[in-house]
């Protein structure tokens, strides 16, 4: 009776090693991808055909950049970030969250303002000698300026400009880049502070000013490793190639590094 137990005991334990290697061997063969609402359609583009070449799953969370580092901080399982500026990269680095020597300036980006497909706003002067008021006459919108990216980097704009006073009480604030695009797709918001790339794949709105690059900081977007998995690993060098440099570059991003 206790030799019957023994086996019943000892194919109930390989059983339970046999789902557990198996599990193993799939979370092994996928990579998760956390990156700024501004990458979502390159990124879906080169998920697609990174998956095809090497079978490996990969699954995508996209947001403002401030919100993803905060769910790496407290553990979402990322093992890749892509966020659109320095600060959240430098974040995730000073908690020694980002592998060591695994985190490369990837892209940089325009800033310019939007406004609806139909609307008779025509271009804009994006110089001091403007006022603001005679053009922002109703909503405007961007990320929120504490800490989405974009609305950092609108806010800078505008204050170097001189304008920020003035349209601060108008001003919208939502949670990511794409957000600000849609309110003003739908005419929620009559102007909106966006990147070139996301006005670039509306085809509701329209560019009535490109903000001069001496008026905010640099926009860069780093890439960084979380995990040093080999599906991670893949995945992170595959962003540095000639087709992904491609397909980046077909979306209006600069790229920063030549690729390997």
């Amino acid at each position: 009776m206790a030799i019957k137990q023994s086996k019943k005991i000892l194919i109930s334990t390989l059983l339970s090693c046999g789902v557990w290697l198996s599990f193993q061997a799939h979370a092994a063969n996928d990579v998760t991808v956390y990156a700024a609402a501004s990458l979502t359609n390159a990124i879906a583009d080169l998920e697609k055909e990174f998956e095809k070449q090497t079978k490996i799953e990969v699954k995508t969370s996209y947001a403002g950049s401030s919100t993803l580092a905060k769910q790496i901080e407290a553990g979402a399982p990322a093992d890749v970030f892509i966020s659109a500026d320095e600060q959240w990269m430098n974040y995730l680095q000073n908690k020694k969250l980002i592998v060591a020597n695994q985190r490369i300036n990837l892209l940089g980006n325009k800033l310019v303002l939007i406004a609806p497909k139909n609307a008779n706003i025509h271009p804009i002067k994006m110089e001091k000698s403007t006022d603001p008021n005679t053009v922002f006459q109703g909503k405007w919108c961007t990320g929120d300026t504490k800490s989405v990216p974009v609305g950092k980097y609108g806010k800078q704009a505008l204050t170097s400009l001189g304008w920020w006073q003035k349209l601060q009480p108008k001003l919208v604030e939502t949670e990511d880049v794409r957000a600000a695009l849609n309110f003003v797709a739908r005419g929620e918001c009559q102007l909106g502070i966006v990147y070139a790339t996301d006005a670039a794949i509306s085809k509701d709105v329209k560019i009535v000013g490109v903000f001069p690059e001496n008026t905010h900081a640099p926009i860069i977007y780093p890439l960084g490793l979380l995990k040093n998995t080999p599906s991670a690993v893949k995945f992170y060098q595959y962003l540095q190639t000639k087709q992904a440099n491609k397909v980046f570059r077909n979306y209006g991003f600069t790229v920063l590094l030549p690729a390997k």
